[in-house]
Order: structure tokens, then sequence, then C-alpha cells
């Protein structure tokens, strides 16, 4: 109930900091939304008990910073604050061993994602004259459509997720365990390397090949390697004598995953981001088109007065 009532309460506060032209209380609503998140950490804590420092410190800047990023009425301090939310994430991430997920996410949607958010906001908006800066702004800016129904549907599924999250993950089936080592067949010259700087093995010294299939001599399973001596002869290196770097890591894993696994996913996010740098294009010379059109007007006008 607790946590309930967090997100109940942080939907009222997002609702009234949401920018309403000159009258909105966001004050009030970033308030409500603290007291939220407080109370969203501390039935957290009261559950499983006190988190890592770390954890509460990149929470609540991420929080913070996502609250500002829908309700700040500039789009350009609403995207930099998306990058306060996106480093906060990545501060999650490597709590979670997940140096990978931390740094992709950073150079992904920090780095080109935002950059694209950046120029295609500076080439859609004008540049406001001295002075009237809040006159240039766009309605859809200053005012938020439809807050109250945004906030009662986004807020409504933040409680289901979190009703899944607490009742419905022990009811999911666990899947068979992964044996990581068995990634070690597909990389040989880590192999050699590893074995090479701990001095197990000598130079020249290489990773034997079944005669009959052509793959490298490593059993995960048994936990064996098999190395060809350049002075002749074999060795067999069980895995109570492997080196702790042996192992696969995660971010080689992960590599693995994704380039054998999924590699039509990687091309379409090459295409989404060209398609964002060509919209961006069109815009641009859209917009160069208006000006000229509106330098030529006023040449023309300026002829005739005289």
């Amino acid at each position: 109930m607790l946590l309930y009532g967090s997100v109940a309460l942080g939907g009222v506060g997002v609702w009234l900091a949401l920018p309403r032209g000159k009258r909105t209380p966001q004050v009030l609503g970033a308030l409500l939304a603290g007291a939220a998140g407080g109370m969203a950490l501390l039935g957290l804590g009261l559950a499983g008990g006190l988190a890592n420092l770390y954890f509460y410190v990149f929470a609540l800047m991420g929080l913070g910073a996502a609250l500002k990023v829908i309700t700040h009425p500039r789009p350009v301090y609403a995207a930099l604050y998306f990058i306060l939310t996106v480093l906060a994430a990545a501060g999650l991430f490597l709590i979670l061993s997940a140096e990978f997920m931390a740094f992709a996410l950073i150079i992904v949607y920090a780095g080109a994602i935002l950059i694209t958010y950046l120029f295609v906001i500076m080439l859609a908006t004008q540049a406001p004259e001295e002075g009237q800066e809040e006159a240039a702004q766009a309605p859809y800016d200053t005012n938020a459509r439809e807050p109250f129904i945004a906030c009662a549907a986004s807020f409504l599924l933040l409680g289901v997720l979190t009703t899944m999250m607490f009742r419905g993950a022990g009811q999911l089936e666990k899947a068979a365990p992964l044996n990581p080592d068995a990634l070690l067949v597909q990389m040989p010259r880590k192999v050699e390397n590893v074995l090479r700087a701990h001095g197990m093995i000598e130079a020249g010294d290489k990773v034997a090949h079944d005669e009959r299939t052509g793959r490298p001599a490593i059993d995960a399973e048994a936990g064996t390697i098999t190395v060809n001596r350049k002075s002749g002869g074999t060795r067999v290196f069980t895995k109570d004598q492997w080196p702790a770097d042996m192992h696969v890591k995660n971010i080689e894993g992960l590599g693995f995953d994704l380039l054998r696994e999924h590699p039509g996913t990687i091309e379409i996010a090459g295409v989404i981001l060209l398609m964002a740098m060509l919209g961006a294009v069109v815009l641009s010379r859209k917009q160069v088109q208006i000006d000229e059109d509106e330098k030529q007007k006023q040449a023309l006008g300026d002829g005739g007065g005289r």
C-alpha cells in the first residue's frame, strides 16, 4: 500500500508540475513528486533492507531530472535535463555491474540521440529577439496538452508494473542455466593470451583443434583446454587450473549475443538514426526556404515603396 500510495501521490505531483502558462504550481508539484519518490524508496528499504547508498543518490537524481524533462517550458533545457536522467540511469547500471549497458546508454542516448534532438530543436525553432524570449515560446511548450489524462494513464501503468514486479516475478518459470564459458570455443586467441600472460604456456604454443570438426579443443562442460606445445606434445589444463580472468565476461557474452542472435536489431537502429538525420536536414532546408521567401518579399516591398 505504501508503494501504491507513492504512485498516486507522484501522479498528482507530476500533474501539478506540468506547465500551465504562467500559473503553474511547479514548486508544489515538485514537493509532492519528491515526497512520492521518498515514500517509494522507503517502501523498497522496508521490503528488502537498505540498498547501496549510491542507489538512493542516483535514483533521486534521475527522478528529479525526469520531472524537469517533462515540465520545463524550454525544449533545449528539457533536453539537457534528459542528459542528467541518462547519467543517473547509467549510475544505476554500474551498481548492477552492467558496465556495457551504462556506457552504451551514455554513448547512444546522451550522445547520438540527444545531439539529434538538439539539432532538430535548433533548426525547427526560430531564435527570439532580445527581450521577447517569453513571447516567442510556442503554446505547446508553455501549456501541457491533456495533463490529467496523461498523468492518470502513465501512473496507472506504473502501478500495474509495480504489481507485476512484486507479485508476478516469482511465478515466472526459470530458464535452464547456461554455461557462459561455452563461448571460449569461439575465442581461442583469448585463451592463448590469458595462459601466456600467466606463464602457463610459452610463445608459439597454440590451442589444439579437433581433427574431425576443426573446432578448438576447448570443452567448457568438462572444463578442459588442450594446448599443442611448440616443442612437441600436448598439455591439458583442467578447470581448477584456469586463471580467474579466463572465464567469459558479461560484456563478451553480450557482444556475441548481439552480433550472433540479433544482427537485424543493430541494423534497424542504424536505419532509425539515419532517418532522424535526414529529417533534421529536411526541416533545416524548409526553414531556410521560408526565411529566403520572407526576405525576398520584404525586399520587393521596400523597392515598391521607394
